[in-house]
């Protein structure tokens, strides 16, 4: 074993007895369920309360367009500030007014304002905790902490939907609710937790810790990086098919009174989150051997076979394959994509900014995908409505394919090389 190798792996052990990692794991687990708030148990909720799934998904559309236009500013920020954690309590905070809103009126104006002030709030939480992680752990530990990150956010959305079903189950929807609210306030105490010390803001940003006169590069950096283009494209046309499924099939399911609304859609979440947890740290191991390319390109291929099984079996015995599938397509993603955009950006001083900037146009996809899936359900039923939704991810394979050569040379292979562990 080289000398590197062993710089490497010894840094990582010294990483792993790190005290800012376990609040940080915590955060990731606690934040799951407060990232996604009721999700699609928002659907179910307000059709008990008359609505029909195109304003519902409206009402979802509105607030995924603002957090998309939040997410670059956010993330930029999230670069230039030394308050991190500041930007995961805030959205806490606005989780717990949205949810008391909702439970105190369903007006479509209520509603909407609501998920649009969350949406903002919670634009930040993604770049932030990249950007705490990468402070803690630096870049040539960044792929590593980041699956276990994950691997614990999936689970945080496991035991969340777990007990939302649970809870709506029992108690009624309302307490889906009250659940995200425990979740933001456990969220708000693991981000306080960790040592502000323990996050080294430059690094957190893409520089070097010793590059006190490097300046940093402008924006303009993002939209001139060809490579951070595509994959922002590819997942922009993979979300666009992709948001939208996992509440239509709950709301489907919930018209076809496939037995409890509260119960079928938190399955649909567990069995998801659950392949999550394993797809993410297979997803760490592929993309440090094999680099990110591929494991991008099988999260593609997932959607069309999920949105075929979902067209033909909307019933408890499609939920397993469905949601197996947007297991592996979204844990896959989970790990590669904020992995990819650090590892393309390293040194410019924009990492957390070029996150948000990829989850922009992500999100533009996701943004527009409830919208879109709920007006064609309503129209069109949602057989013919699920097998549209799986060929925008045609595009996206086409984008990973046909620029094959232009991502693979864009900084795409595993980064452990004898520089970053110098830089360690």
């Amino acid at each position: 074993m080289s000398s590197a190798s062993l710089r490497v792996k010894s840094a990582q052990r010294d990483q792993r007895k790190n005290p800012a990692l376990f609040p940080l794991q915590a955060l990731s687990f606690f934040m799951a369920d407060m990232q996604a708030g009721v999700g699609p148990f928002l659907g179910v909720f307000l059709l008990a309360h008359g609505w029909k799934s195109g304003p519902i998904g409206t009402v979802m559309a509105l607030g995924g367009v603002a957090g998309m236009l939040m997410t670059a500013p956010a993330g930029a920020l999230v670069d230039t500030t030394t308050r991190k954690r500041l930007y995961v309590v805030i959205p806490g905070i606005f989780t717990i007014l949205a949810s008391a809103l909702i439970l105190l009126s369903q007006n479509f104006w209520v509603v909407s304002v609501s998920q649009v002030a969350t949406a903002i709030a919670g634009s930040a939480i993604g770049p932030a905790v990249v950007g705490i992680t990468l402070g803690i752990v630096r870049q040539s530990g960044f792929n590593r902490q980041n699956g276990y990150n994950q691997a614990y956010n999936h689970a945080g959305n496991v035991a969340g939907a777990a007990l939302s079903g649970w809870l709506g189950m029992k108690y009624g929807l309302p307490a889906v609710f009250w659940l995200a609210v425990l979740f933001a306030i456990l969220s708000i105490i693991s981000a306080v937790l960790i040592p502000p010390g323990a996050i080294d803001d430059r690094i957190a940003r893409g520089l070097k810790a010793d590059a006190t006169g490097e300046k940093v590069s402008g924006l303009r950096v993002l939209l001139t990086c060809k490579p951070l283009l595509i994959l922002a494209a590819a997942l922009a046309f993979f979300h666009l098919g992709n948001a939208a499924m996992l509440p239509l099939y709950g709301m489907a399911a919930a018209t076809q009174k496939h037995g409890d609304p509260s119960m079928f859609v938190a399955m649909t979440i567990i069995i998801a989150q659950a392949v999550m947890i394993f797809t993410s740290l297979i997803a760490m191991r592929t993309a440090e051997n094999r680099g990110y390319w591929l494991v991008l390109f099988i999260s593609f291929i997932a959607l069309p076979v999920r949105s075929l099984i979902a067209a033909h079996l909307i019933s408890s015995a499609g939920l397993y394959p469905v949601q197996i599938l947007d297991g592996i397509g979204a844990g896959l993603q989970s790990v590669a994509v904020p992995g990819l955009v650090a590892r393309i950006l390293n040194g410019t001083g924009r990492i957390n900014v070029g996150q948000g900037a990829v989850m922009t146009i992500q999100g533009l996809g996701a943004s527009l995908s409830p919208a879109l899936g709920g007006w064609m359900a309503q129209d069109l039923g949602y057989p013919k409505t699920f097998l549209i939704l799986g060929t925008f991810a045609f595009v996206s394979i086409f984008l990973w394919l046909i620029f094959f050569r232009t991502l693979k040379n864009g900084n795409l292979q595993p980064a452990q090389t004898p520089q970053m562990a110098k830089a360690l």
